[in-house]
């Protein structure tokens, strides 16, 4: 069976025993993915507890790790016109595994992904800073796409990781913007985007002020 089957014409045979066959290349896949995902969730733990018996507080406050499902990276493929092989699906899908980080403070963020980035293990394959410069609509969040190496039994093989940085108001800006856009026949849609943007601007506003009022009681 070659690789490039793996996804295409899962169920068509008359083999039931071939599934297995079939869907073995993107199983292992998978399971570098999330071996990739648990050691970039474990560098920043450790990271997190160093800086926080420095400091006496946790830069982050919560860390969630995410696999895309199969029917998104499919579809994903399918939308870029690409074939949904194993080695497609690495070259072209950078956020099959993902891990998003939600700190207090701006400077956390940029505090705690140098450090991760600095680690002599990571390569970085590309920044993407929507805090200094957000999208359009407003959404503001520090994105990295880190190759990580995992160790296998017979190789050591290096996976994409897509790690996000947020404040909690940046998270719960972005969160609920996420399920409104996705409701069904908005009318007035331009007023709304107008309203989010607004709002993403006055959270911005309230992460620099509380970043300013830390800044004073570390300073006195």
């Amino acid at each position: 069976m070659e690789r490039d089957t793996i996804l295409d014409h899962l169920f068509d045979t008359d083999h039931p025993e071939d599934i297995l066959d079939r869907t073995r290349p993107f199983s292992e896949l998978m399971m570098h993915y999330s071996s990739a995902m648990l050691e970039i969730q474990t560098k920043l733990e450790v990271l997190n507890a160093e800086m926080a018996l420095h400091s006496s507080r946790n830069p982050f406050e919560s860390i969630k790790c995410r696999l895309k499902s199969p029917l998104s990276i499919v579809g994903k493929m399918k939308r870029k016109g690409l074939p949904a092989t194993v080695e497609a699906i690495e070259n072209n899908i950078y956020d099959i595994a993902g891990v998003r980080v939600i700190c207090s403070f701006p400077s956390d963020i940029y505090r705690l992904a140098e450090s991760l980035m600095a680690q002599d293990d990571i390569k970085v394959f590309k920044i993407k800073d929507y805090i200094k410069n957000p999208k359009p609509n407003g959404y503001r969040s520090l994105h990295l796409i880190l190759e990580i190496p995992i160790f296998l039994s017979t190789e050591k093989k290096y996976v994409k990781v897509e790690v996000q940085f947020r404040t909690i108001a940046m998270d719960f800006w972005a969160s609920l913007e996420h399920k409104l856009k996705y409701k069904k026949e908005i009318g007035e849609a331009e007023d709304i985007a107008a309203e989010l943007k607004q709002c993403a601007d006055e959270i911005s506003c309230l992460d620099n002020a509380m970043q300013s009022i830390r800044d004073k009681i570390d300073n006195i």
